[in-house]
């Protein structure tokens, strides 16, 4: 007898039906989204995206010019293919899953476009729960992976991300802040490096508390607009300190494009004729180990 996980409805996704797919576009410049990405929303009859996406999607063509839209929301692409654009807000989340759903229903495919990676703190997980809220079974949901916050930080840095790592947000809004303490003390004292994501929230009280389990001469990098260059909400930039003096840079931590990249025992620095990097050698190995 298979398992519930192994079993699918009897008759499958009606014939009828469309597509849902949840589309993480990375950091948002065309040169970071897969060409699995590209080619489900220049292909999709709806896509949904917000403003700031819609521009990033717009500066290669993977989105028609905004003059090419109308009073409806309806753009015509240069092939004659017509899209709907909904814009995308955060307190029209339930609202525009359930409106993905009805398009499926009527044949149309979908893109529902995140920033990043849609499963990394991102829409995916919304999408399953209204699925189940509502019963919407008859919804086929595809998962487009983008590039996440942590691997376009790491890149800009270095390499610090080469051993055993893990991602932690700050923000509170679904969860108390005596759970993420909890497993921020954990992952500390397990010697994992740390990314931390939604630094806008609680950071100098985070680096506090994994100051207790780590030393003040761990690396940190402070990354902001990740692969974004000048298109992101402050720019691109990152500024390499160390635990005891990160609290200390406020300054540079500038809203939701921010992520700290705090390393573990391991992660030490390296300097060439262009700058210094971060780097977390896989379990201290030398040269003659690969």
């Amino acid at each position: 007898m298979s398992s519930d996980a192994d079993s699918t409805p009897a008759d499958g996704t009606p014939a009828d039906h469309g597509t849902l797919s949840v589309v993480g576009i990375g950091p948002g410049l065309p040169e970071h989204m897969t060409l699995r990405a590209k080619e489900v929303i220049e292909s999709a009859d709806v896509v949904i995206a917000s403003s700031l996406y819609q521009e990033f999607l717009r500066d290669d063509g993977t989105l028609p010019p905004e003059d090419a839209v109308d009073d409806d929301g309806i753009a015509t692409r240069e092939d004659g293919f017509e899209q709907e654009i909904v814009r995308s807000t955060m307190g029209r989340q339930i609202e525009l899953a359930r409106a993905a759903f009805d398009h499926v229903r009527e044949g149309k495919d979908v893109a529902h476009v995140s920033g990043g990676d849609p499963s990394v703190y991102g829409k995916s997980d919304l999408i399953f729960k209204m699925a189940e809220e509502d019963d919407a079974t008859d919804i086929p949901i595809e998962i487009v992976p983008g590039l996440t916050a942590a691997l376009g930080g790491s890149a800009n840095v270095g390499a610090p991300l080469c051993n055993d790592f893990c991602t932690i947000s700050l923000s509170d809004k679904w969860r108390g802040w005596d759970e993420i303490e909890e497993k921020l003390r954990a992952a500390a004292i397990s010697d994992f490096v740390i990314v931390l994501y939604n630094c806008w929230r609680n950071y100098e009280e985070a680096v506090e508390i994994v100051r207790e389990e780590r030393t003040d001469d761990a690396y940190v990098a402070i990354v902001n607009d990740a692969g974004r260059e000048d298109a992101g909400r402050n720019g691109e930039s990152h500024f390499i300190t160390t635990l005891g003096e990160a609290a200390d840079h406020d300054d540079k931590v500038s809203g939701m494009g921010t992520s700290l990249i705090i390393g573990n025992h391991e992660t030490e620095t390296w300097s060439n004729d262009d700058r210094t990097y971060l780097v977390t050698p896989r379990g201290g190995r030398d040269v003659d180990d690969f």
